[in-house]
C-alpha cells in the first residue's frame, strides 16, 4: 500500500469539505475555495475530523494515483487555511521588478522589458525593486507562476545574474584564466 496514500489527511474546525458522488471534491476555509476532480478509481471518506483515501483495487494506475490524490487533498487543505508563498530575488546591475495593474514588468537586461500576467487568486509584491513575494491557495498555481518568472533570466553560474529563489543555491565557475 502507498506509504503516502494510507496516511489520514486531519481536517481543522475552520476548513469545510464536500465530496460528491462524481469525484469532485471541494475544499472551502477562511482563505478561500478550492476543487478537485479525483482520478479513476480513488475514493475519499469521511471519518470525523479525518479524511481517508482509498483505492478501489491493486491495479497499477490504482496504486500510483493513491499517493497523489491523497498529497494533493493535503495541499488543498493546507491551502485554504495558511496558503502558499515563494519568494524570488532578482540579481544583476539594472535589473528589477515592479507590480503595475494585473502584469509583473521586470527589467532583465533585455531591450524590452518583459510583462507577465498575474494570474487570478495570486497575490504578487515587489520589496525593493528586486525582492519577489508570491502568495497564494493552490501551490500548483504559485510554484508555476514562480518558475514562469524564473524562466526568463535564470541565474548564470560566472556572475550569478538573473532570477532565482530566495533559497537557491547558484554553482559559481571561475572565469576565464590567462596564464
Amino acid at each position: 500500500m502507498s506509504r503516502i496514500g494510507k496516511l489520514p489527511v486531519a481536517v481543522s474546525d475552520k476548513v469545510k469539505v464536500d465530496v460528491t458522488e462524481g469525484g469532485v471534491v471541494v475544499v472551502e476555509g477562511p482563505k478561500g475555495r478550492l476543487k478537485l476532480t479525483l482520478p479513476e478509481g480513488v475514493t475519499v471518506d469521511r471519518d470525523g475530523a479525518n479524511l481517508a483515501v482509498l483505492r478501489q483495487s491493486e491495479q497499477r494506475r490504482h496504486r500510483a494515483n493513491h499517493g497523489t490524490a491523497r498529497a494533493l487533498l493535503a495541499n488543498m487543505i493546507t491551502g485554504v487555511t495558511k496558503g502558499f508563498t515563494k519568494n524570488l530575488e532578482i540579481r544583476g546591475v539594472g535589473y528589477r521588478a515592479a507590480v503595475k495593474g494585473q502584469f509583473l514588468d521586470l527589467q532583465l537586461g533585455y531591450s524590452h522589458p518583459v510583462q507577465h500576467p498575474i494570474p487570478v487568486g495570486l497575490e504578487v509584491k515587489v520589496d525593493e525593486n528586486t525582492k519577489i513575494t508570491i502568495n497564494g491557495i493552490d501551490k500548483q498555481q504559485v510554484g508555476q507562476f514562480a518558475a514562469e518568472v524564473r524562466s526568463y533570466r535564470r541565474p548564470e553560474p560566472y556572475k550569478g545574474k538573473g532570477v532565482r529563489y530566495v533559497d537557491e543555491y547558484v554553482r559559481r565557475k571561475a572565469g576565464k584564466s590567462v596564464k
